[in-house]
């Protein structure tokens, strides 16, 4: 039978893979992954938990996994060639960037580009409202995406066969970084799905906001790479609900729900592809922003002098990784308190995210500023002490990421300005005052809507 290439792009991973599956039931197929130049740049913990993955998938297809660096309108036609490849299959991808360059490499094929299945349980695009337009408000979204429905995981057939004819790079190193990444792997990924299904998913609903707890997944980033599918979660929690208490119900839905968010966001931009970078609507078209200066530098770093966003965005640095309570908190002292616009503040964390989805990332900072979907009201300002002391009640979770603050217990760490030896160990003071701050923002929204 002919050969078939599989390009692996954000479906790091061989099980639910209907692409690959596609590839398996008409030939032998060649795993290729291809190192795309737009992935210079990336962070170290980015880039981590891609080579993470990517060694995962390298065991996963008996080593057989293709590697090869370059633009991908080359690299796929030249590897076509090679090994006489019948068909290139892939997932079909629906961001701006992606569509863009399978569009080129389906131009430089003289063989099909076969899409089958995409990295959603509903790929975007499919769920309408009964006129047949978009949804731009996520509750009927959300309802028409469970009555639509998804399919079971797809199965590879037992006697799919690799081939192992084109040269590879091989694979890239590594770098070492502080955070844990075996949760980008496929084999780590559906163990820590597993741990966390059979237990700590029965306290998600309430666990979920609070960073000094390990009550959330962390599948993010694998959700990210495709080293695990929705669907397979999503079928995962329709086996184990009849079996679960009242509570845990409400866990499970809550969880169902979080990756509905995911799925709406990215149908959002799949129909809005300008919205990635610009605002949804047009609502603060007149709103006046700051130009990024040393305040933005500050607020990247964590010297802001407000303790739960300093913390949120030095893991950032260290980890690749924020909480998504902290996310929203961080993301409204830049918007709110800083009055910088919110591309400026999306792209940061795009560049030292693991878990950098293009569309949740940007249409979530759209949320919390007030102009995409579902938008948080712009008067809403996020307190980032009261916000603290909310989700981080006995300051554990600054404690851990400003050492600066070690000294001060339960909810001082929240406020060291409240206590004589708060900047004992050259914390900052706060960089504005917040107060004066949301008034200020609250008088820019006016004034952009009067």
């Amino acid at each position: 039978m002919p050969a078939q290439i599989v390009w692996f792009r954000r479906d790091l991973r061989v099980a639910d893979h209907p692409a690959l599956v596609a590839a398996a039931e008409a030939g032998a197929v060649l795993p290729v992954f291809v190192l795309d130049p737009v992935f210079d740049g990336s962070g170290d913990a980015r880039t981590a938990a891609l080579r993470t993955a990517l060694h995962a998938l390298h065991r996963a297809t008996d080593g057989a996994l293709v590697i090869r660096s370059g633009k991908p309108e080359r690299v796929i036609p030249d590897l076509v060639a090679e090994v006489g490849a019948e068909a290139v299959h892939v997932s079909e991808e629906t961001t701006p960037y992606g569509r863009r360059r399978d569009r080129r490499v389906e131009r430089a094929l003289d063989v099909p580009l076969v899409a089958t299945g995409s990295p959603y349980a509903v790929t975007p695009g499919r769920v309408r409202k009964g006129d047949g337009d978009p949804f731009r408000v996520f509750t009927p979204f959300s309802k028409a995406w469970l009555e639509h429905g998804w399919r079971a995981p797809a199965e590879l057939p037992g006697d799919h066969r690799w081939v192992r004819r084109a040269d590879s790079e091989g694979l890239p190193e590594i770098p070492e970084v502080e955070a844990d990444l075996t949760w980008a792997s496929e084999e780590g990924a559906l163990e820590r799905w597993h741990e966390f299904l059979d237990d700590a998913i029965d306290d998600y609903a309430d666990a979920r906001d609070r960073p000094d707890l390990d009550g959330t997944s962390r599948l993010s980033i694998a959700l990210k790479l495709g080293a695990v599918h929705p669907r397979t979660l999503l079928a995962d929690l329709d086996r184990v609900a009849p079996r679960r208490g009242a509570g845990a119900q409400r866990s499970l839905k809550v969880f169902q729900t979080e990756l509905a968010w995911r799925e709406f966001y990215a149908d959002v931009l799949h129909h809005q592809p300008r919205s990635a970078w610009h605002d949804l609507t047009d609502a603060l078209e007149r709103m006046p922003y700051d130009e990024p200066g040393d305040l933005f530098e500050a607020w990247q770093e964590g010297r802001t002098g407000f303790p739960m966003v300093d913390a949120g965005m030095r893991q950032l640095r260290a980890e690749g990784w924020m909480h998504n309570r902290v996310r929203m908190l961080t993301a409204s002292f830049l918007t709110k308190d800083l009055h910088v616009w919110w591309p400026h503040g999306a792209r940061h964390f795009l560049d030292l995210l693991a878990d950098g989805d293009i569309a949740s990332n940007n249409h979530g900072w759209q949320w919390t500023a007030g102009t995409g979907t579902d938008a948080s009201p712009y008067f809403r300002v996020f307190n980032p002490v009261l916000q603290g002391e909310k989700f981080d009640p006995d300051g554990a979770y600054v404690r851990r990421w400003v050492p600066e603050l070690r000294h001060l217990e339960g909810k001082a760490a929240h406020q060291p300005w409240k206590h004589d030896d708060g900047y004992a160990h050259d914390y900052p003071e706060p960089i504005v005052d917040h107060k004066e701050e949301r008034q200020e923002a609250l008088d820019r929204y006016q004034a952009a809507k009067g």
